[in-house]
């Protein structure tokens, strides 16, 4: 995956979750990623990563809309919203999220959302 460009892999990584190909979207992540997002501890490890999204994601049956996405160096910035479902509710919130990149695989994701906790 080295030689694929970071915003390919960023833009596989919006269609793995929304269609559930959680294996394809570990893939994507460094051995040691960690990950960061508003309201919750920090998720490091592959492992502790794909146990987040096959057991632990409050977001469900929804879709990402990327509005807009700048990649400088090793780093993404996406923009966006995701419309879904969180605990049985409908929801909808924009959302900014920051991929870093190491030897081609996401090594650290950081997502901001204008909601408390996601």
């Amino acid at each position: 995956m080295a030689d694929r460009e970071p915003e390919t892999v960023v833009r596989e990584y919006y269609d793995a979750v929304d269609d559930e190909r959680y294996d394809v979207l570990v893939d994507l992540f460094a051995e040691d990623v960690r990950y960061e997002r508003p309201g919750q501890g920090a998720i490091e490890g592959r492992e502790d990563l794909r146990e987040f999204y096959l057991e632990g994601r409050p977001l469900e049956d929804g879709s990402h809309e990327v509005d807009g996405l700048v990649v400088e160096d090793e780093t993404v910035a996406v923009r966006g919203t995701f419309s879904g479902r969180q605990d049985g509710e409908e929801v909808a919130f924009a959302f900014a999220d920051f991929h870093e990149f190491e030897d081609g695989k996401i090594a650290r994701r950081y997502s901001f959302t204008d909601r408390d906790e996601v």
